[in-house]
């Protein structure tokens, strides 16, 4: 307790130091507890499942055809389900938006339908009623299952719910079962769910590779059973059903295999580089905090040695000094570390205000009691840490070295000069490796964001428009009402649908080959996004054509086939041009007479990402050939988009009472959205460069003072025997300069292995460019600099007189 008074009293002694000191613990360990909650919530924490580590997601893959990941079809569910001994339960759900509530106040809802048995797979039983069973899957067995929120808003908590019910796409639905308050589908917002049916031809065997991306499969492996040993009997069951399939050859050409992979690390797959990547810098912060922290203990400690030895020479023992002196960085972090659990609790919320929850399964990111626990353990152990070379500079004193050096003619050891410049050096190298990754990241943003999307985002609004299944046969008609309605307003220079906006998020594809093509040796058929538009859908988006025509509304309501495609697409199937007049295949309907004649060629659109890879290809149909339940809107305003969106609301509930809208945004805020998991470390990177920044230049600005300080009688005599008072400063100042160098030399060494380590989340940059580098070298120096000519100004004020009569 009397170490812990005496502790007290001297940080009370110097406010200065103790404010600096704490406010580096709290900002560096809040930093890195504020991004320790998101990789706990998304990385670390399993899924809110029994027994979640069985859970696995299967899906077909056709590298060589382009398309990773194709989900998987209603075939691979019928064909595996009881034939895979590894697996105990399988299943198959589909998320799509849908209409919720009476004609005229219909909302949209994202809907999942799913088989029987998910809800066995997940390892959940509803709170109330029941789950599907298998009869229910019958298209006459209207029943649904809720999520407790949506039975909490639309049924207020009625526990009497069973039987109930509800309008989905217009449909009366049976309530049959309510979920727990608890349960969350990982990475969804749906609150709603179906049973998923299918006809006799999406499960024959022709169907087999019909997934499209938009059917998943979630199996759970049996106890003891491994992912290794379920992929083994996957592969085998593929090749035991493809021997007699006509597509098995061209399958195997397009690299087709079913692939397993965890369930929670196919949620997290995107993310986990960028959040790792961010992890690492705030321990860089850290590191730097801590340099700091120990180099101001150090010139501390200097201050005291005299004091120190005296009491020695007075009979204290040596465990006794160092005890009282270790409480003090201990002291320092334990009260910064209680701090830092603030800081780290406002850092969660500002994460998610920059969109941490929007990441995959980022709803559940929290700070909860458990990480300040770490939080205010990892500051007593970082309070140990630092209190360890603070020990070994008391326990290497010697009292009477200790009286010397303090003594009218004593200087510094040059021991102790040598760790100081050190740590001062490792301070710069780290501060100069996060100055540089927060460049790269920079680079790499303004990289993306220069790659043209091939449309204009512009006074472009858009909106997900979803058609009650009742008004599907009426599709066409109720979409050309409502263009038109829209193009009646003041200020809207065009209008068009499209069944997949560019870079909503579903981004799935299709088999499209043209008629009589063979694919070359080696190579397989390719996957391109196919999708149905209707209206001035082109000049709305701002896409230009390169060739032919546009299509139009009417092109829906003519009996000829035809179709528009991008220049990618082209580009693949006749480089030297010719693509206007030929025809192509959807699939594998190769029926003549429902082939697609491309009458137009527009230019290639950035559909599933700003960085995806040039080559693609798209085919865009008439909405006629399209079955589809929803249709993003998009009007060019030659106003500000945004002050139309309620009006777009009020047209689309007005055309027809069976229609829903939702997620009217502006093109340009769908962009800005899509380079969040881009914008956000990029802000962050920079953020924890400036602290570096500040801390480097801290620490490099106190031990060049305490030098000066400590030289003060020896610069006092230099200058009384004739020295310039220039020479003086530039003496320090070269001391400054070197130092600065050698830490920019092995930050350089720092960055370059950095920029190889974040090349996975990095865009069209180089481990280490010219650009970054300079740009973080000039900031480097500047920052120094000005640590630097502070104190050497001060060494050029010492007057000779004063020096030597205070002495």
């Amino acid at each position: 307790m009397n170490d812990l008074r005496y502790g007290f009293r001297q940080l009370r002694k110097a406010p200065g130091f103790t404010i600096t000191a704490l406010a580096t613990v709290a900002i560096c360990l809040g930093a890195n507890l504020a991004i320790f909650a998101v990789i706990d919530s998304v990385l670390l924490k399993p899924l809110p499942f029994p027994h979640s580590d069985r859970l696995v997601s299967i899906y077909n893959t056709y590298p060589n055809a382009g398309v990773e990941n194709d989900g998987s079809s209603f075939t691979n569910y019928y064909e595996r389900r009881g034939n895979i001994p590894a697996f105990s339960s399988l299943s198959i759900y589909m998320e799509r938006a849908e209409t919720v509530g009476d004609p005229g106040s219909m909302r949209q809802e994202e809907i999942v339908r799913i088989s029987p048995d998910f809800f066995t797979t997940l390892g959940v039983s509803p709170a109330i009623g029941r789950n599907f069973t298998e009869e229910e899957g019958d298209d006459q067995k209207n029943v649904i299952i809720l999520s407790n929120a949506f039975w909490r808003q639309d049924f207020d908590s009625d526990p009497n719910v069973l039987g109930r019910e509800t309008r989905i796409n217009g449909i009366p639905r049976k309530v049959v079962g309510v979920l727990p308050p608890a349960f969350r589908l990982p990475s969804s917002e749906a609150r709603v769910f179906l049973p998923i049916k299918s006809e006799p031809e999406q499960r024959a065997p022709n169907a087999r590779h019909s997934g499209g991306g938009g059917t998943h499969m979630i199996a759970r492996l049996k106890p003891g059973a491994t992912i290794a040993e379920a992929q083994a009997q996957i592969d085998a069951h593929n090749a035991a059903v493809e021997q007699d399939d006509p597509q098995a050859k061209m399958m195997a050409e397009a690299g087709f295999r079913s692939l397993l992979v965890p369930l929670h690390a196919e949620h997290v797959r995107s993310i986990r580089p960028t959040l790792l990547l961010l992890q690492a810098g705030v321990f860089v912060l850290l590191l730097i905090g801590a340099v700091n922290l120990v180099n101001l203990l150090l010139i501390r400690a200097s201050d005291r040695s005299k004091e120190i030895a005296t009491r020695q020479a007075m009979g204290a023992t040596r465990w006794h000094v160092v005890r009282q002196v270790v409480t003090e960085p201990v002291l320092v972090t334990a009260v910064g570390g209680s701090l830092g659990v603030v800081v780290g609790a406002w850092g969660t919320q500002l994460l998610q205000l920059l969109g941490a929850n929007r990441l995959p399964l980022g709803a559940q990111i929290a700070f909860d009691g458990r990480l300040a626990a770490i939080g205010l353990a990892g500051a007593v152990f970082l309070g140990i840490a630092i209190a360890a070379p603070i020990a070994w500079f008391y326990l290497r004193s010697h009292v009477a070295n200790a009286l010397q050096s303090a003594s009218r003619a004593g200087t510094m050891s040059s021991a102790t000069q040598r760790l100081r410049h050190g740590f001062i050096i490792v301070q710069i190298a780290l501060a100069f490796v996060l100055l540089a990754g927060a460049a790269l990241l920079g680079l790499s943003l303004k990289t993306v964001i220069a790659v043209p999307s091939g449309f204009h985002a512009e006074h472009a609004l858009t909106g997900k428009c979803t058609i009650s299944w009742e008004a599907i046969p009426n599709r066409v008609g109720i979409i050309d009402r409502l263009l038109e309605s829209i193009r009646q307003q003041p200020g809207v220079a065009a209008a068009g649908t499209i069944t997949n906006i560019p870079l909503s998020g579903d981004n799935g594809k299709t088999a499209v080959t043209p008629q009589g093509y063979v694919p070359p040796p080696g190579q397989s058929q390719h996957g391109h996004y196919a999708y149905a538009v209707h209206g001035d859908y082109f000049a709305a988006l701002g896409i230009p054509l390169r060739e032919g025509r546009y299509l139009t509304s009417d092109d829906s309501h003519r009996s000829q086939r035809v179709c528009v495609v991008d220049e990618d697409f082209t580009r693949r199937y006749w480089p030297n041009g010719g693509a206007i007049r030929q025809r192509v295949a959807l699939g594998d309907d190769t029926d003549d007479a429902r082939l697609f004649t491309i009458v137009g060629v527009v230019a290639a659109v950035k559909q599933a990402e700003l960085t995806e890879p040039q080559g693609q290809g798209a085919v865009y149909l008439p909405y006629a050939y399209r079955n589809s339940n929803s249709v993003f809107i998009v009007a060019r305003m030659t106003q500000r988009p945004d002050a139309f969106a309620d009006t777009l609301g009020k047209l689309v509930r007005a055309t027809d009472p069976r229609l829903a809208i939702d997620d009217v945004r502006s093109m340009d805020g769908r962009i800005a959205d899509s380079l969040i998991a881009r914008r956000s470390p990029a802000l962050l990177a920079v953020m924890f460069a400036g602290v570096a920044l500040l801390l480097a230049a801290i620490g490099t600005y106190g031990v060049l003072s305490y030098a000066v300080a400590q030289r003060r009688r020896e610069i006092g005599i230099r200058m009384a025997l004739g020295a310039q008072r220039q020479q003086i400063g530039a003496q320090l100042l070269s001391v400054g300069l070197r130092l600065l160098a050698a830490g920019s030399a092995l930050g350089v060494l720092g960055a370059w292995l950095a920029g190889r380590a974040m090349q996975s989340v990095l865009f069209g940059v180089s481990p280490l460019p010219i650009a970054a580098l300079l740009g973080t070298a000039f900031v480097m120096t500047t920052v120094s600099l000005i640590a630097c000519l502070i104190p050497a100004r001060r060494a050029t004020q010492v007057e000779p007189v004063v020096a030597l009569r205070a002495e």
